[in-house]
């Protein structure tokens, strides 16, 4: 499983650990990746990512998932999170077109 958040695209970096003495050694920063669940209005179902904390709050802030990946420009996301967003599209032309009939 990669350390990458599945919104942000953020990832690990890498930098040196120095000590007192000013040794150095290198090290690795990952991010703060938290499995998560969110519901998906348009799908109907729960969708599960795994994501830093702070693109769960960007989701959150935005309005929900769905809101989050429709207002996002496709260039902003994720491969993970195009497809969902396709997912999402198909689902609630499927919808709108039900609801015209």
């Amino acid at each position: 499983m990669a350390r990458r958040c599945g919104i942000t695209g953020k990832g690990v970096l890498t930098g040196n650990n120095v000590s007192h003495a000013n040794n150095k050694s290198r090290r690795r920063f990952l991010p703060n990746l938290q499995d998560t669940s969110f519901f998906s209005d348009v799908l109907g179902t729960s969708v599960q990512l795994r994501l830093s904390t702070n693109g769960i709050r960007t989701i959150e802030h935005n309005g929900g998932l769905d809101a989050f990946l429709l207002g996002t420009p496709d260039r902003r996301l994720p491969e993970e999170a195009l497809v969902l967003k396709r997912r999402i599209t198909k689902a609630s032309e499927k919808r709108a077109a039900a609801a015209a009939a």
